[in-house]
């Protein structure tokens, strides 16, 4: 990926995309250069338009879609959820108890 990187930071700065410039701004990044990667990366840019390419491939950023909010439970049904909820969590707990109490005799 930082030989492609490398090729944007030259055409960014208006040089030419050679194995040479390419080599050179690898080397200043601390990557040691692939003579071979080299030449195959400029013999694939060879008539390419990279600012249409780039322009091509930046995606539109879609509109945050407004989502309307849930209706508030009636009160009544706030506290009967709240009792459901407080059987389920002692369903768990006793079934947690007896897969321990299992691990003991197992």
């Amino acid at each position: 990926m930082e030989y492609v990187y490398a090729a944007l930071l030259l055409h960014a700065a208006g040089k030419e995309i050679n194995e040479e410039n390419l080599k050179k701004v690898l080397e200043a990044a601390g990557v040691t250069p692939d003579e071979a990667r080299i030449k195959a990366l400029v013999a694939a840019l060879e008539g390419v338009n990279i600012d249409e390419v780039i322009e091509k491939a930046a995606m539109p950023v879609a509109a945050p879609v407004a989502v309307a909010a849930a209706p508030a439970p009636a009160e009544g049904g706030a506290e009967q959820a709240q009792e459901e909820e407080e059987e389920e969590e002692e369903e768990v707990s006793e079934e947690d108890a007896l897969a321990g109490l299992g691990a003991l005799f197992g």
